[in-house]
């Protein structure tokens, strides 16, 4: 009896550690901050404690697999940064969040779960980047930082060249140093009018520097 418990352990183990590599493959092809080691671990932790906590805790098995989703939170939250406007790593975070939990489903026996689980996350990850990037094209939202020199009616054109290619702006700031005038944007529009705008900032001698992300 001690040995099939043992061997189903050892076997979920070992998925939960596949489940990792499989997820985590993707994820260091991509060259994100969690990878290959780091999924596989989280997942394999939390099959383990999952398997703990319902052997050690048969009156309340719950008890020890909560504590996993606290402690995971804290993990995904160091994979969160703030570079200049924009937060990056978020999907990393719900990476790690989802591998604990399908390391939990194994750690419980709910193979099945597990497997889709699997299955929706690597579709997800790799399959649903190209609709994202194409979503993006469509809308894409872009910082500019324009700096120019000043005429009373420099600000008026620059609002008009940026309809004129069909975008939209919002969140403008302006700040007027002597004779130069440095207005930052945040401008809204398909990829391609995009870059029709940036060359024509950069063909207008008026304009000495523009910046965009």
């Amino acid at each position: 009896m001690k040995d099939t418990i043992f061997s189903q352990e050892t076997g979920y183990i070992l998925l939960a550690l596949f489940i990792g590599l499989l997820i985590g493959v993707e994820r260091e092809y991509k060259n994100k901050a969690a990878g290959l080691r780091t999924l596989m671990l989280v997942t394999t932790g939390s099959c383990i404690f999952t398997i703990i906590s319902m052997q050690i805790g048969i009156a309340n098995p719950d008890r020890l697999a909560a504590n996993i989703v606290t402690g995971i939170g804290f993990l995904g939250a160091g994979a969160i940064f703030k570079d200049d406007n924009r937060i990056n790593g978020l999907t990393t975070a719900t990476t790690i969040w989802i591998c604990a939990a399908l390391g939990m489903a194994v750690g419980a026996g709910l193979i099945k779960v597990a497997i889709l689980g699997t299955t929706i996350v690597i579709m997800v990850l790799s399959v649903l980047k190209y609709a994202e990037a194409y979503i993006d094209k469509q809308n894409r939202t872009r910082s500019y930082k324009i700096s120019a020199y000043y005429t009373e009616e420099i600000m008026d054109e620059l609002n008009r060249c940026i309809q004129a290619h069909k975008l939209k702006t919002s969140n403008t700031t302006v700040q007027k140093d002597k004779e130069i005038l440095t207005v930052g944007f945040k401008i809204t529009g398909k990829a391609e009018h995009h870059k029709i705008l940036q060359k024509q900032l950069f063909q207008d001698n008026r304009i000495i520097q523009v910046d965009y992300q």
